[in-house]
């Protein structure tokens, strides 16, 4: 008589824990995790595997290996598929992102108590009441020090080939010197030739002077960055002066969208604001960079008599916003390139967290938190859809 395995997921858990102790933990979350995700799906598909129904909704596709790092070890996860889901609707196991949210929120808390200066029996409350565990002193003196590690590993990468990339900097306030003090934290985007984004890495400086620009850009060099076709930035006179040395012959794009805030400068009346702001607009929507030109003719033409500091300082810089034009793009593709609005979308998300810490005890403080977010994000559009639009798209 043929005996079948009558083990369910939960009796496999057990005998895990049983044989091993604390050491079976990750195979028994491997196996409890699992089987949450196959019950998820089911759900999802309104149907059990190879049950026929009227109220199915699509069909399992098989699983792909994930792996995750978790506070008990490395856990080796099946991730449920799907297909042919009707409306075209897409799965992911919500079981397997609360998993996600709840180490994030462990590293990201562990972070921002730690730059702060405050206790590791402080940190050690904050991170049961965000994650619901308890956790020692020991513990979490060993969680910043691994973190550390994970994110120098990540700041130091080899990077490969990447055609545009896109720069900025944001200020954080910083003890130096027995003062406190405005910090730079740099930021670098860059996008491959699949058309996906990364964070290629950021750094701490006392400004935004050439010599820490410069700084900056050679370690992205140094760790193998090359193929670069176009940098978008604004036009702050340490980045341009870096750029020159360092990235001699490729051509610089000026961000439109701070072009646009710089011309408001140069409007002689707050009501001609929204009107010039949409000429400018309309300039830099042409649909090459002829039109473009045109445009900005007739811009200049137009406020030479109403606004003629406007018209000259117009005549001389709007043309370093269409660069862009330059390079043989769709319109999709030139608009993703044309400003670094995607980075300041970016500083944004920094923001979120360094304003919880407000002042900083050093530069490594406030890059540990920001390499954290960054890390995160930059994980997320690698694995995400691709960010520039293909020809055909």
């Amino acid at each position: 008589m043929t005996h079948h395995d009558q083990r369910t997921p939960m009796s496999q858990a057990l005998e895990a824990l049983t044989d091993e102790g604390f050491g079976g933990m990750a195979e028994a979350i491997r196996v409890l995790m699992n089987e949450a995700m196959k019950l998820e799906r089911s759900n999802f598909l309104e149907a059990e595997p190879h049950e026929r129904t009227e109220t199915r909704r699509g069909y399992a596709n098989g699983f792909k290996p994930k792996r995750v790092n978790t506070r008990v070890g490395r856990v080796d996860l099946q991730v449920p598929q799907v297909r042919d889901v009707e409306g075209g609707e897409s799965f992911y196991p919500r079981s397997l992102e609360r998993g996600q949210r709840s180490e994030r929120a462990l590293r990201l808390a562990v972070a921002e108590m730690y730059v702060q200066g405050v206790s590791t029996r402080r940190v050690a409350e904050i991170t049961e009441e965000l994650c619901g565990l308890g956790v020692s002193s020991t513990d979490v003196s060993r969680a910043a020090r691994l973190l550390d590690e994970e994110l120098e590993k990540w700041r130091t990468r080899p990077l490969g080939c990447f055609p545009y990339i896109i720069l900025d900097a944001r200020y954080e306030k910083m003890r130096h010197g027995g003062s406190v003090r405005d910090c730079a934290l740099f930021i670098a985007i860059g996008i491959d030739e699949n058309g996906k984004r990364a964070v290629l890495g950021t750094s701490v400086g006392l400004s935004e002077a050439e010599v820490h620009w410069r700084e900056f850009l050679t370690s992205l060099q140094e760790r193998g960055l090359h193929g670069v076709k176009l940098i978008t930035s604004d036009d702050h006179k340490g980045i341009k002066a870096a750029l020159q040395a360092r990235f001699t012959g490729v051509l610089w794009q000026r961000c439109q969208v701070h072009l646009q805030r710089n011309a408001q400068a140069y409007v002689p009346k707050v009501a001609l604001r929204c009107k010039i702001a949409e000429e400018l607009r309309q300039i830099f929507n042409a649909a090459d960079r002829p039109e473009a030109e045109q445009k900005l003719k007739d811009f200049v033409k137009s406020w030479s008599e109403k606004a003629p500091k406007l018209a000259a300082w117009a005549e001389e810089n709007v043309p370093e916003g269409f660069v862009v034009f330059d390079l043989g793009l769709t319109q999709s593709q030139r608009k993703k390139l044309r400003s670094s609005n995607s980075i300041e979308n970016l500083n944004q998300q920094v923001k979120r967290r360094t304003r919880v810490a407000r002042l900083f005890p050093n530069e490594a403080s406030l890059l540990r938190l920001a390499s954290a977010v960054l890390m995160e994000i930059s994980e997320e559009w690698e694995t995400g859809r691709r960010y520039l639009p293909g020809d055909d798209d």
